[in-house]
């Protein structure tokens, strides 16, 4: 058995764009291969039907387009393209047919139906304010997903929020509930318990992981802990947060530190406890991702062009490398196809 597995990237040296590979049986990576070349995709979202949704930069425009992956390479169908920085994020919404895109540099959501092999704008939110840090210095969306309640959840990095919206089917925007975080804290993803009533929010600028507590839309604070150490005193940024197919742990990147962080999470799903921190072996690891089946996960590093992999003991949660110094240039995106 092998894991089919796609790569976004910057392309700001040595990468074309989006890249194709397979994760064998015994956790190595080979194949790799350019399958799209596009401008800096750095996030990217696949629909059933078998569409990827890219980040895409285009001279001083950006926006994302339309591919179809059952083409070698990939065949663009369409693109949304304005002037201006390309967003951060990408989602799609199955039940609704939307394209859900958080913009970091504008502080914008965007909404748009799909359309066969097409998008057309449907709605969009121009979030505003700006938090303590440096980095805060206006809105900065970094995240969209819907919530157990089917809710869309909007994660601001710039204004330290969680904004949760009511979507219709036609892909309009309503009934906007705000939740705010410690100021600093700098949120940039978050995800859900399996009973949906917790949340695990990461933040970037904090290093920091929380849960919460959620229902009908609304946010609270349970309980927070760090992803580095103590001591660590140079500069770190967390990245991307999965969690196990049995809920029970979570693992976060941490650039900078240059790690992955595992926590055990509790039974009542109230507190996270770390229990490993581990090398992704490189530098700026922006993001990672899990097997389907649990058994392997893959980390790439931004800044060195390098991928690790490590196997996963399911009944701890704890990973052990597997291979390191795989060459991927500038890949900040990690999808293994379902």
């Amino acid at each position: 058995m092998s894991y089919k597995v796609l790569f976004g990237s910057y392309t700001k040296a040595e990468s074309k764009g989006l890249y194709s590979a397979s994760l064998s049986d015994e956790g190595k990576l080979n194949n790799l291969k350019n399958v799209a070349e596009i401008g800096s995709p750095t996030y990217f979202a696949v629909s059933k039907a078998g569409l990827l949704y890219a980040v895409d930069k285009q001279g001083g425009k950006g926006g994302i387009s339309v591919w179809d992956t059952s083409k070698d390479p990939f065949q663009k169908t369409d693109e949304q393209i304005a002037d201006g920085s390309s967003p951060a994020y990408v989602f799609v919404d199955e039940r609704r047919q939307l394209v859900i895109t958080g913009n970091y540099h504008k502080g914008l959501v965007s909404v748009f139906k799909i359309d066969g092999q097409k998008l057309i704008p449907t709605d969009g939110f121009q979030n505003e304010g700006q938090g303590p840090r440096p980095e805060q210095e206006s809105s900065h969306v970094h995240f969209t997903a819907l919530t157990p309640d089917d809710r869309l959840v909007v994660v601001d990095l710039g204004t330290d929020e969680l904004l949760t919206f009511k979507l219709s089917d036609d892909g309009k925007l309503s009934n906007l509930i705000r939740f705010e975080t410690e100021k600093g804290y700098g949120p940039r993803h978050i995800r859900f318990s399996r009973d949906g009533k917790h949340a695990f929010l990461l933040g970037e600028l904090s290093s920091q992981l929380s849960v919460l507590d959620y229902a009908d839309g609304k946010f609270s604070l349970v309980s927070t802990v760090s992803t580095i150490p103590a001591d660590w005193t140079q500069h770190n940024g967390a990245a991307a947060i999965r969690l196990s197919n049995d809920y029970r742990f979570i693992y976060t990147s941490n650039r900078g530190y240059n790690s992955i962080a595992v926590f055990a999470v509790s039974k009542d799903t109230e507190s996270v406890k770390l229990i490993q921190e581990i090398s992704t072996e490189g530098d700026f690891p922006r993001d990672f991702n899990l097997t389907a089946d649990g058994k392997y996960l893959l980390v790439v590093n931004q800044n060195t062009n390098n991928a690790s992999s490590y196997a996963i003991d399911n009944a701890s949660g704890k990973l052990t490398l597997v291979e390191k110094d795989i060459y991927v240039p500038e890949s900040v995106r990690v999808y293994f196809e379902k």
